[in-house]
């Protein structure tokens, strides 16, 4: 693969920086940074992958990646990925003209906040969906679904007689209940019931693979994570290039410069596989091998870039006041969502059975 970024993908990246950085690290306040939000909609950041016939660029899960990791760069309080990847892309996939018209260009407007369910209860939730649709009924519960309270809709799977299939869920409709659930980071979370909500043949998106939505998921998520890691180890060089000790800058000791290599080191495997993991998608090729890869890196590195930029931090880096702590809670978030380090690598480990013809 080629890492280099065509030019488009480059204003797009720099384009981020630019409006997500000038927000970076806000820290408290309400969980839905809803002024950041339009601004992204005016520089239309959220039609990225919207088709352009819904008022999108018409790009894709490459150009996503880079926008996410500004946005883990900046600790952004705003739903980018449960809107834009696991929301619009679905729709813009799989949707009817029907459906893409009515969501989608509420997405890049800035008006419509879409996500997904796609977490189960249990510890096997990443490899079972128990609820069910029967009878044009869905009953079943849901947990960790992201900003759920403001979304128009919930891409929510559900198992039946035929196989696993992918309904679009309105959050106010009747028999379902949100209710809040605690998070590391503050950001918004919910456990959805679903009792008996009535479904129809224009609510489900036809054709949907919901292990392909779940590989982008979980490299939207790796995108993140590694944003927040470089976001944490660029405000450790800050730093320790200020912070003096007998004399002297504390970056100029070669212990702190050790870690600081090693954590740079990890940023850069971090982005390289989250961005190999997206690549692979875009184009349309097998890539569960990657988004295993890439989200083992995102939890084990990312563990260590947060680990030693809070201890070349010093006391300070435990200040619940000092933005080095945002990160941290982003990067556990991030670290766990979508599967952990070890969940991956068991999945790794399957996968090795795949010849090189097989997943070419």
């Amino acid at each position: 693969m080629d890492f280099s970024l065509s030019e488009e993908q480059a204003v797009v990246r720099d384009l981020a920086a630019e409006i997500l950085g000038a927000r970076a690290v806000s820290g408290g306040g309400e969980p839905f940074d809803r002024t950041l939000w339009q601004q992204l909609a005016e520089a239309n950041l959220l039609g990225i992958a919207v088709p352009a016939e819904q008022g999108g660029s018409g790009l894709g899960m490459v150009e996503l990646a880079l926008v996410l990791q500004e946005a883990g760069r900046a600790v952004a309080r705003v739903p980018l990925l449960p809107c834009l990847v696991t929301g619009a892309l679905p729709v813009a996939r799989w949707g009817s003209p029907a459906q893409r018209a009515a969501l989608l260009p509420g997405v890049v407007a800035g008006d419509t906040v879409l996500t997904a369910a796609l977490a189960e209860p249990g510890p096997a939730g990443l490899d079972t969906v128990t609820s069910t649709l029967d009878g044009g009924r869905l009953r079943g519960r849901k947990v960790c679904v992201p900003y759920a309270g403001v979304a128009t809709r919930m891409v929510t799977p559900a198992a039946t007689p035929d196989g696993v299939v992918l309904v679009l869920v309105d959050p106010a409709a009747p028999g379902v209940t949100l209710t809040p659930q605690p998070t590391t980071d503050g950001s918004p979370e919910f456990a959805v019931t679903l009792d008996d909500v009535a479904v129809g043949a224009d609510d489900l998106l036809a054709g949907a693979d919901l292990a392909l939505l779940r590989q982008h998921a979980a490299a939207a998520e790796c995108a993140l994570a590694a944003g927040i890691a470089a976001g944490a180890l660029k405000l450790t060089a800050d730093y320790t290039g200020k912070r003096e000790q007998f004399g002297r800058p504390i970056a100029a000791f070669q212990a702190v410069t050790m870690h600081a290599a090693n954590a740079y080191i990890d940023v850069e495997a971090m982005r390289a596989t989250a961005l190999q993991a997206a690549w692979r998608l875009a184009v349309g090729r097998p890539a569960e091998r990657e988004v295993a890869i890439a989200k083992y890196w995102a939890g084990t590195a990312g563990h260590r870039v947060l680990g030693r930029a809070q201890h070349l931090h010093g006391g300070i880096g435990v200040d619940t006041d000092y933005p080095l702590h945002h990160y941290l809670l982003a990067g556990k978030r991030a670290e766990l969502a979508h599967g952990s380090a070890t969940w991956h690598l068991a999945r790794l480990a399957a996968l090795q059975t795949h010849t090189t013809e097989e997943h070419a």
